[in-house]
């Protein structure tokens, strides 16, 4: 075991993948230099210009060349910075990779990595701090994966570029710094949720950096006798009504306001949800 940060974590995932296999490649802005968060750091230089490669500013470009580069037998892992640009490479992503090995039957497969950094990202406004993933869990022929952990991120990044099917992966841009212990022996299976901690009187489902606040929550509600499970995972709407559907208990679901992220400090706070909020809403379902 070994402690690093989630940057670092995701640094050894991909030079271990690209070690293991000459036909993984990245390619995006920045990625020669690092990346933004440093989540490319010594790529290039370990691994030349060739597979670690430059791109021009064009998202659509970038990942409409990440598909190509899948179907021709290569796997990319590409950078699309923050999730807000990827939208201007929507068709790439949501007609070219997700739809290509349906509508050839099998024939052509996209095993690609599409790097979107996710959530508030202090002062960052709302053009740099949206949470798109629920968007992505719709669309039907990619893989969603949301790491919360250095842990995690190590793991679902080496099961992402081994599934052989285009993954949107969203690591959140707060976590970049966040240290924890990384085994490098330790495998993820995609599609499998983590249990974090048992309980027995509530469960809160959450994913990404916001697992950090439920666990604050679950500390929150332990001081007050309540015994809360936490496991990471899923996406609340569709867990919600396949609970409620299934053994008819009470659920409550907690997301943030249906508006953009502000610049201001208070306009920004206004779009977090906090784990006082997640223990109140646990509170009132056991009332």
């Amino acid at each position: 075991m070994a402690v690093m940060t989630y940057a670092e974590a995701a640094v050894l995932a991909v030079a271990h993948e690209m070690e293991a296999d000459a036909n993984v490649v990245v390619l995006g802005e920045d990625v020669g230099r690092g990346g933004i968060f440093g989540q490319y750091k010594g790529l290039q230089a370990r691994f030349g210009t060739d597979r670690v490669v430059d791109t021009p500013i064009s998202e659509a470009a970038i990942l409409g060349a990440g598909v190509g580069m899948a179907l021709a037998g290569l796997r990319p892992v590409v950078e699309m910075r923050v999730v807000d640009f990827a939208l201007c490479a929507m068709d790439e992503i949501a007609n070219q990779a997700a739809k290509n090995r349906f509508m050839f039957g099998g024939q052509g497969r996209v095993p690609m990595v599409v790097r979107m950094p996710i959530g508030i990202w202090d002062a960052s406004a709302a053009q740099h701090s949206q949470s798109l993933e629920s968007w992505f869990a719709h669309l039907p022929g990619v893989v969603v994966v949301c790491p919360a952990t250095p842990q995690d991120n190590y793991s679902l990044l080496r099961a992402a570029l081994a599934s052989g099917d285009p993954v949107v992966y969203m690591e959140h841009k707060t976590l970049w710094g966040v240290s924890g212990e990384v085994d490098p022996a330790s495998t993820a299976k995609l599609g499998e949720a983590r249990l974090v901690r048992p309980g027995r009187d509530v469960t809160i489902v959450s994913w990404s950096k916001q697992v950090q606040a439920c666990e604050q929550a679950c500390d929150e509600l332990a001081a007050h006798g309540i015994a809360a499970e936490l496991v990471a995972a899923g996406f609340g709407a569709e867990i919600a009504a396949t609970v409620a559907e299934t053994v008819g208990c009470k659920v409550r679901r907690l997301g943030a306001p249906r508006i953009p992220v502000g610049y201001a400090s208070v306009l920004e706070a206004q779009s977090r949800v906090t784990a006082p909020d997640i223990a109140a809403a646990a509170r009132g379902l056991l009332a």
